[in-house]
C-alpha cells in the first residue's frame, strides 16, 4: 500500500521535528497569556461555505456523512472559532486571547511547502478592537519565529491594511459585490505576469498603472497602521515588520489588518499570514455577537523547511531532539543472574521520573555500556558481583562510584539533578 499524496508518515526522527515545532509554539503562545482551545476535525460544510470563500471550499475533503450531513474535514480553524466563541461568548472575560494546534486537510495540489495535510498554530485575540491588540498579535508571531534561532535577516513581517484596498476600489467604480474578485486579484500580483494582471483589471476599470502607483507609498495610504508600528518599535521589533499593500489575503472574512510571513532568500511560500476579522463573529451568530477579533495561522510545513535549511535553527532542532531522545540512565545488568533485581530498579528508578533503558536480552557488558552511549545516558547504573551494592558511572568523566542502594537516589540527585516525581 503506498502512502496518499499529499500526507506523511512521521517516522521517529520526523515525529521528534514536530513534536519540536509544537513544543516551541506552545511555550512562546503560554508566554503571552494565550490559552489552549480545540474543536472538531469535521464540521458542517455549510460553515466554511458561508465563512471561507470560494477558493478554500474547492479545496475541502468533504462528503456525505451516515446520516445524510454534508460535512468537511477542516482546512482552517477561524471558522470554528467563531461558532465556539459565538455561542459561549458570555461565559469568557475580554479579550480572549486564544491559541490551539490543529491538524488540517486540504484538497490541492501538493508542492514545496503545501500538502493535504498539515498542522498549524492558530493564535486569536478576540474582544479588543485597538491597535494594541494588532501590535501584540504580531509580537508574538515574531517572538515565536525567534524561538526558534530565526532573526531579521532570515524572515520578514509583511503588514497591510485592506481598508486601504477597499477606499482604493470604491474611488474607482468596483461595485461593492465585486470587491472580492478585485482583492483576488490584487493578491496575486507578485504571482501572475504583468500584462495578465492588467488584463483581469481592466475588467473592473482600474489600470494598472493605478495600482502601481498606489503601492509606491504604503505608509501614506495605509494610516491606520501607524501606532502599530510605534507599538512595535517600542518593543524593539519594529525591524521584523515592513509594510507592504501587496498582501491582502485571500479569505472573504478579513476587514482591515492584514500580514503575511516570508523568508528574506524568498525560497519558501508564506510562513504564516493573518489579521483582522471584525465582522465575522456578528455573521456568525446572526449579529447577536459584535465582537471585534483577529488572529493568524502558522503551518508546521514551510517553518521545518526554513528551519531545515537556516544553520542556526537547524542546531538548535537537532540538539532538542538530541536531549529529547536521551535517556537518563541505563541499567547494566553484569550478571544475567542479576536481571530479577535489576527489573526491580529500572521500575523503581522511572518511578522516581527518570528516563531508563536496560537491556531487553542477554548482551555482553561491553556492548551494554556502548548501548548506553547511543541512547545519550548521562549515566550508568551497574549490577554485578557487588550486590547488594551498585556502581553508579557517570559515563562524560568515566567516574565511578559503589553505593548502597538507598543511597542511590540522592547521588542521583546529584549529577542528574531532582525530578518532580516524589
Amino acid at each position: 500500500m503506498q502512502l496518499l499524496p499529499g500526507f506523511r508518515d512521521f517516522y521517529p526522527e520526523d515525529c521528534a521535528r514536530r513534536n519540536y515545532i509544537l513544543s516551541r509554539w506552545r511555550e512562546v503562545a503560554r508566554r503571552y497569556g494565550f490559552v489552549e482551545y480545540d474543536g472538531p476535525v469535521l464540521e458542517p460544510y455549510e460553515l466554511y461555505q458561508k465563512k471561507s470563500g470560494g477558493e478554500l471550499v474547492g479545496q475541502l475533503f468533504d462528503f456525505v456523512d451516515k446520516g445524510g450531513r454534508h460535512v468537511a474535514m477542516r482546512p482552517e480553524m477561524t471558522p470554528t472559532l467563531a461558532r465556539m466563541v459565538a455561542a459561549r461568548e458570555r461565559d469568557f472575560k475580554k479579550p480572549l486571547k486564544w491559541f490551539c494546534i490543529p491538524q488540517f486537510f486540504r484538497y490541492e495540489k501538493q508542492q514545496r511547502g503545501r500538502l493535504r495535510e498539515f498542522y498549524q498554530l492558530n493564535c486569536d485575540i478576540i474582544g479588543e478592537a485597538g491597535p494594541s491588540a494588532d501590535a501584540e498579535l504580531l509580537a508574538v508571531l515574531i517572538d515565536l519565529l525567534r524561538s526558534f534561532g530565526l532573526q531579521k535577516e532570515d524572515f520578514v513581517v509583511r503588514v497591510s491594511d485592506r481598508n486601504a484596498w477597499t477606499q482604493f476600489a470604491g474611488a474607482r467604480g468596483v461595485a461593492p459585490e465585486r470587491l472580492l474578485d478585485f482583492l483576488a486579484v490584487i493578491d496575486k500580483l507578485e504571482r501572475a505576469p504583468r500584462e495578465e494582471t492588467a488584463r483581469k483589471l481592466a475588467d473592473f476599470g482600474v489600470s494598472i498603472e493605478a495600482v502601481e502607483q498606489f503601492l509606491e507609498d504604503p505608509a501614506a495610504e495605509a494610516t491606520g497602521l501607524k501606532t502599530l508600528t510605534e507599538d512595535l518599535a517600542a518593543r524593539g521589533l519594529d525591524g521584523f515588520v515592513e509594510l507592504d499593500l501587496r498582501i491582502v489575503r485571500g479569505l472573504a472574512y478579513y476587514t482591515g489588518f492584514v500580514f503575511e510571513v516570508f523568508d528574506r532568500n524568498k525560497k519558501e511560500r508564506a510562513l504564516a499570514g493573518g489579521g483582522r476579522y471584525d465582522k465575522l463573529l456578528s455573521l456568525m451568530s446572526d449579529g447577536k455577537v459584535g465582537l471585534p477579533a483577529l488572529g493568524f495561522g502558522m503551518g508546521d510545513v514551510v517553518l521545518d523547511n526554513l528551519l531545515r535549511e537556516t544553520p542556526a535553527a537547524a542546531a538548535l532542532c537537532q540538539a532538542w531532539i538530541a536531549q529529547q531522545h536521551a535517556v537518563d540512565l541505563y541499567v547494566v545488568i553484569a550478571q544475567e543472574e542479576r536481571r530479577a533485581q535489576a527489573l526491580g530498579l529500572v521500575q523503581q528508578l522511572r518511578d522516581w521520573g527518570y528516563r531508563v533503558d536496560y537491556p531487553l536480552a542477554p548482551l555482553k557488558i561491553g556492548k551494554q555500556f556502548q548501548a548506553a552511549e547511543n541512547l545519550g545516558a548521562s549515566a550508568a547504573v551497574l549490577l554485578g558481583e557487588e550486590w547488594p551494592q551498585i556502581k553508579l558511572k557517570t559515563l562524560a568523566t568515566r567516574a565511578e562510584v559503589l553505593l548502597h542502594r538507598d543511597e542511590l537516589r540522592t547521588h542521583l540527585e546529584q549529577i542528574l539533578g531532582a525530578t518532580t516525581r516524589p
